[in-house]
Parts: C-alpha cells; structure tokens; sequence
C-alpha cells in the first residue's frame, strides 16, 4: 500500500473509532429520555453479541508466503518492548499523546457534571452534547487529512491542543445548550485530529514488522492514561470545584500545545521503512537449531587513533539500531593488545531472533547507520557468530 493512501486510512480509522465514541452516549441519551434505561443496557448488550457471533464466524484472511518462519508470542512481545524502549522517535510520540491525553480526558469525564450543573441539562440534552461531539469527529473525516498536507504533525498537534484548551474553558462560561454545542464540535474534532495525527505518524515511522506490537504499546498509553487521569478529575471537581478542574485541565492541555511548537519530532511521512536484507546469509559449517541461543555477534573493527572519535559517536546509533531489530544487549570493547581493534558484541535471545533480523527486521535507516560507522574503518569489518556448545 502506497504511504499516502496508508497515512489516509489510518486517520479514517481513528476518526471511525472516536466518531463511535461519541455517537454512542449520543443515542443513549436520546434513548434514555424517551423510554428510560433498561432499553439502552438491552440494545447494548444485543449488539455485543452480534458483534462476538461475526468475529467467531469471521474466516481469518490467508497471509501471504514469507521468507522467515512465523515469530513465537512471548519472544515477539518482548522484541517489540525492546524496539519501543530504544527509538526515540516512538517515545516522544508516546509522550506527546500522554500528555495530551492526561488533561484532554476531563472532558469525558467531567461532561455529565456540565451538562448537569452548569447548563442545567437532563438526559436528552446530554445525548445532544454527544451527539455535537460526533460532528466534530465526523468532520474531522473530511479535513483532517487534507489540513495534514498544509500543516505539519508538530503544528498540527500544537494548533489542536490550544484550540482543545480553549474550547474546553470557554464551556464553563456559556449560557446554555445551544451556546455550548459548536464548543463541543470543536472539541470533537480537535480529539480527533490529535489522536489521528499521533496515531499516522507513529505508524508510518514502525517498520511493518514491528508496526503492530508498537500501536499495542500506543493503545495501552492512550487508554492508561485516561484510566489514570480521570480520578484525579473527578476529585478535584468534587474537593475543589468542576470550574477548577475544567481549567486546570484546558490550562495543561493549551500549555502542551503552546510547547509543541517548540518541542518538534521529526517528521514521517517521507521515511523508507520498507525491510531491507542487505546482511549477508551467516556462513556457518552446520544449521543451528531455531531455539538455539544465546547467540552472540561480534564484529571486529580496525579504527585508526585519529578517526576513533567520529566512529565512537556513530556506534551510539548503531548500538540502537542493535537493540531495536532484536538485540537483548549491546557491548563495545578495545582489544587491550592492539591500539586500533575493537569489538562489538550484541546478544540476540536465539538463532531464530538473528535470522529474523537478517530477514525482515532491518531498514534503510539501518543500512544509512552501519555504512557511516563502516566509512572509519582502516579494514572491512569481520563477524564471528557464538553459539552454545551442544551439551549445554
């Protein structure tokens, strides 16, 4: 799939889901005032099981024919947590979501106590408040993406979050239902087009092999952090004030914006994160069991005294261009007899771990790293495969 057209669908797949969100509560409230609330827990839970029996009688699409054989769950899972806690990139998006979602997340929480208190609404205006919510989100399906090529992801985040912080605080000032309800759209659409500008941007920076691990990581930051946040708002409307906890929170929310400018990521949308196997195949004399392991990789390198310095800095990228594609440890050592030898030493959990980085793990940006390490060199590099003895 072209990247354009995988940017488009994964903002239309956000935007489904938080036009879902809001739409929802919309017509249970509409629900609730016209015929109480036993018929809304029946139509949901008639509809949960809909949706079990079509995922039960859903056949699975085949997968196409791969080189490498298929990774086990639980070595897959902790490959995935190593490429998250090593790429910066993915932990300053994570960040950025947290600390947008953290204060954000007040509006779902304190929106029944505005509806209630300060525009003296019931159920049926509460739907309504809902419903201006999914109008929002609606039109963020129709613009986001086309605002996405005038506006970059970091201006775009900023712009959103000091027009979310705005909007927000102003819903304590209005006078009453139809007043709040264009605030309501924009904040629809401000949810939106953060969660679905982080969400694009994250997901075409992963290389596809680790693409769905890493957004499991992003769903649990999204939703970790409004199950943490929305106690706390909860208390402080209750111990302080819901005028408080409305502007403290639009108050963080506008001052992440405001940062945003300043604090920039760079920019995926023209990366290359296509798999690339420029290593050569492992020349051993026999073929290692797939479990076999630890395995470790040295490579030797001969760098002459002037040159060290540059070649130290570039083996910090290579050291996480290591540990992301697979290495459990990464080491770098100097041979005490010879003045212009070192070592490098990675740890890959099994054999199979190491054949899945030769095959599909590795990127352009990968070969970019090894290749300006490899310009320092007095000699081409040589590598030695370490694997158990076979009675351990």
């Amino acid at each position: 799939m072209p990247r354009t057209h995988l940017a488009a669908a994964i903002r239309l797949d956000m935007v489904s889901v938080n036009v879902a969100r809001a739409i929802g509560p919309a017509i249970a409230g509409l629900v609730i005032a016209a015929w109480g609330v036993p018929p809304v827990f029946a139509i949901n839970a008639a509809l949960t099981l809909f949706l079990i029996v079509a995922l039960v009688g859903r056949k699975a699409p085949r997968r196409p024919a791969t080189t490498s054989s298929r990774e086990r769950f639980l070595p897959a899972l902790r490959t995935g947590g190593r490429y998250v806690r090593h790429e910066p990139h993915v932990r300053r998006i994570l960040f950025r979501l947290a600390l947008f979602v953290a204060p954000a997340t007040a509006m779902w929480t304190l929106l029944p106590l505005i509806a209630n208190r300060q525009l003296g609404l019931g159920a049926d205006g509460y739907g309504l408040l809902f419903g201006a919510l999914g109008v929002g989100a609606i039109t963020g399906a129709f613009t986001v993406g086309r605002l996405g090529r005038h506006l970059s992801a970091n201006t775009m985040l900023a712009v959103m979050g000091i027009v979310f912080g705005a909007a927000f605080a102003l819903t304590m000032v209005v006078p009453g239902l139809w007043a709040a309800m264009p605030l309501l759209v924009v904040l629809g659409y401000a949810w939106t087009a953060t969660a679905a500008t982080l969400n694009a941007d994250l997901q075409l920076f992963l290389p596809g092999w680790v693409r769905a691990r890493a957004v499991a990581v992003y769903m649990m930051t999204f939703t970790g952090a409004q199950a943490l946040a929305s106690p706390v708002w909860g208390l402080v409307a209750q111990h302080v004030s819901l005028a408080a906890a409305v502007w403290v929170a639009a108050g963080l929310v506008a001052a992440g914006g405001i940062a945003g400018f300043a604090w920039h990521f760079p920019e995926s949308e023209g990366l290359d994160r296509a798999p690339l196997a420029y290593w050569g195949e492992a020349q051993l004399l026999f073929d290692p069991e797939p479990d076999a392991g630890p395995v470790q990789v040295q490579v030797t390198y001969l760098v002459a005294p002037e040159k060290y310095a540059g070649w130290r800095d570039a083996m910090d990228a290579m050291r996480r261009s290591r540990l992301r594609s697979g290495a459990s440890r990464w080491d770098l050592y100097r041979a005490g007899e010879r003045p212009d030898t070192y070592l490098e030493v990675f740890t890959v959990p099994s054999w199979a771990e190491h054949v899945h980085q030769h095959q599909a793990r590795l990127t352009a940006e990968d070969q970019a790293i090894e290749e300006h390490a490899f310009s320092f060199l007095s000699a081409p590099a040589s590598t030695v495969h370490l694997l158990p003895t076979e009675d351990e």
